[in-house]
C-alpha cells in the first residue's frame, strides 16, 4: 500500500450554530493556502474520523473535517430534530460561507458519496471537483441492497443474527422496528439494538472481518450510526426516488473521480457504475476490496485519486 501521509493536528477548530439548535463542529488540518477539501463523512450518523486525516498532503491542502447534525462532536448529540438531507447539504454550504469558501473539492465515501452527490447537484457552483468512494445513491435499492444484497448468501449468519431482533411478521420493515426500539425503547432495547445494527453493518465491511476487534470497538464507542441510519432508512433518505441518479448528468464537467470495492457488501459496486455512465467525463475505479476505505488497494487508489484531483482541480 502506499504510504500515507502522517496525521497532524488541526490549526484550527470551533462549532458553527446551523439553526435548529444544532452546532456542527469543524476542523481545519494543513495549509491555510492549500486547495480546499471538504471531507463528508459516513453513516449517517458515524462522525469524522481522524483516519482521513491520511488521505491528503496537508502541505498542499486545507482539509475541512466536520460533524454533521447530531453525531460526533456536534451538539446536541444524537438530535433527530431538522436532521434530514437537505438540511445537511445546507449545513456544508454555511460552513463554507463561514469560512470564506467559494469553491473546494468534494471528498466523501459511502453515506458520504450521498451527501457530497446531493450537495454537487443543489449546488454546483462551489465544486471544483469530487472524490468519492462507496458509492451510496440513497435510493430504495440501495436501502435494499444493505440487507438483500449479496451479504443475503455471503454473510447469511450475520444477517440472520440482525434479523434474529425483529418479530418475522415485520421484518419487511426492519428499519422501523430497529428505530422504534432505539429511539423509544427502555435503557437496556436502546442499547443493545443499536449495538446488533452497528454490529451487522461492521461484519459484512470488508472482505475478512475480524470479529473479535468489531465486538470490542463496539462495546467502547458511543455511536449514533444505528439511530441516524434506520431514520434515513425510513424516510428514503429524504430524497425523491433516484434523484441523483436523475441529477446527476448536471455534474458532467466537474472532475470526478469514483473509486468503490468490487465485492463491496454495503453499498452496491453497480451503482457506481450507473454513477459514472451520468457524469461525462468522471472516472471508475474498482478495487479488490470491500466497503471499507481501509482496505489495501482502496486505500491506495485514494491516495493516487486524491494527488491527481489537487492538481486538476481549479480553486
Amino acid at each position: 500500500m502506499a504510504k500515507l501521509f502522517p496525521k497532524k493536528k488541526p490549526y484550527r477548530s470551533g462549532w458553527l450554530w446551523v439553526g435548529e439548535g444544532h452546532k456542527v463542529y469543524y476542523e481545519l488540518c494543513g495549509s491555510r493556502k492549500g486547495k480546499p477539501v471538504l471531507v463528508v463523512h459516513g453513516g449517517p450518523g458515524a462522525g469524522t474520523s481522524e483516519r482521513s486525516r491520511h488521505f491528503f498532503d496537508q502541505k498542499k491542502t486545507n482539509a475541512i473535517f466536520f460533524d454533521q447534525r447530531g453525531c460526533g462532536k456536534s451538539r446536541p448529540f444524537g438530535s433527530l430534530k431538522g436532521n434530514t438531507t437537505g438540511k445537511l447539504v445546507q449545513d456544508m454550504k454555511k460552513l463554507l460561507d463561514f469560512l470564506g469558501i467559494q469553491k473546494t473539492i468534494l471528498f466523501g465515501g459511502s453515506w458520504g458519496s450521498t451527501l457530497s452527490l446531493a450537495f454537487a447537484i443543489r449546488f454546483p457552483q462551489r465544486v471544483a471537483g469530487m472524490v468519492l468512494r462507496g458509492i451510496f445513491l440513497g435510493s430504495k435499492k440501495d436501502i435494499d441492497y444493505f440487507v438483500d444484497g449479496p451479504a443475503k448468501e455471503l454473510f447469511p449468519e450475520a444477517r440472520e443474527r440482525f434479523f434474529s431482533m425483529v418479530p418475522e411478521k415485520q421484518r419487511k420493515n426492519y428499519a422501523r422496528h430497529y428505530f422504534k426500539k432505539i429511539k423509544s425503547g427502555s435503557a437496556g432495547e436502546r442499547k443493545k439494538f443499536a449495538f446488533e445494527w452497528d454490529l451487522y453493518e461492521h461484519s459484512i465491511m470488508t472482505l475478512k472481518p475480524d470479529q473479535k476487534k468489531i465486538m470490542k470497538r463496539l462495546k467502547k464507542e458511543k455511536r449514533t450510526s444505528a439511530l441516524f441510519e434506520s431514520h434515513y432508512f425510513l424516510n428514503n433518505c429524504f430524497m425523491e426516488n433516484d434523484f441523483i441518479l436523475r441529477n446527476a448528468h448536471r455534474l458532467s464537467g466537474i472532475p470526478t473521480t469514483i473509486v468503490h470495492g468490487k465485492h463491496d457488501l454495503v453499498c452496491s459496486p453497480l451503482g457506481a457504475l450507473k454513477l459514472h455512465k451520468k457524469i461525462r467525463g468522471s472516472e471508475l475505479f474498482y478495487t479488490n476490496a470491500g466497503h471499507s476505505a481501509s482496505e489495501k488497494e482502496t486505500a491506495t487508489r485514494l491516495l493516487s485519486e486524491m494527488k491527481k484531483m489537487e492538481k486538476k482541480a481549479k480553486v
